[in-house]
């Protein structure tokens, strides 16, 4: 993925200089792309009813669920999308259609990152090898049991009481890629 947008950024600064441009206004250089590539670190999701809270991303752990979640996010692909799924341990959201079956199968990414109080992370088919594109779940109390059979991609850093208090049907207003 890092070799890409440095290619993309490469081309669009040729076109960009071959236009005649002064370069003041161009895209990123390379090393600023592949800088900002490596940057993306943690998501903020605002919610349409108020409040947010913030996650790290482990793309270090699980890069192609955070590569793929950003992309998402960044599209405004979550923009209005509920939380479909409000239990005492969990909260789940990002189906596009707001009933927990829809979004389409990707490979499964596990890692050994520990479901923790906190963790997010992907929901999956009954094919362990398969896993959702779009949704995703955050842990409110530790859940060992998901460990290895789901992929961890992220733990919260702060805003666990706004979690708390998501019910179903809550809206996401925003995600917010750092």
């Amino acid at each position: 993925m890092d070799r890409r947008r440095l290619l993309l950024a490469a081309a669009a600064s040729a076109v960009a200089a071959a236009c005649g441009s002064t370069g003041a206004s161009a895209s990123p250089s390379p090393s600023a792309t592949a800088t900002k590539a490596t940057v993306d670190s943690k998501a903020t999701i605002e919610l349409a009813k108020g409040g947010s809270f913030s996650f790290t991303l482990r793309p270090d752990k699980a890069p192609q669920t955070v590569a793929r979640f950003a992309q998402k996010a960044r599209s405004g692909f979550y923009q209005g999308l509920t939380f479909h799924r409000v239990e005492d341990w969990v909260v789940q959201g990002g189906d596009p259609t707001g009933t927990g079956s829809g979004g389409n199968q990707v490979a499964s990414e596990y890692n050994s990152l520990p479901f923790v109080a906190g963790a997010v992370g992907i929901a999956r088919t009954p094919n362990p090898a398969q896993m959702n594109d779009s949704q995703f779940f955050i842990v409110k109390i530790d859940s060992h049991h998901l460990d290895g059979v789901y992929a961890n991609f992220g733990l919260l850093a702060s805003g666990m009481d706004v979690v708390q208090g998501i019910k179903i049907g809550d809206k996401i207003k925003t995600i917010k890629i750092e």
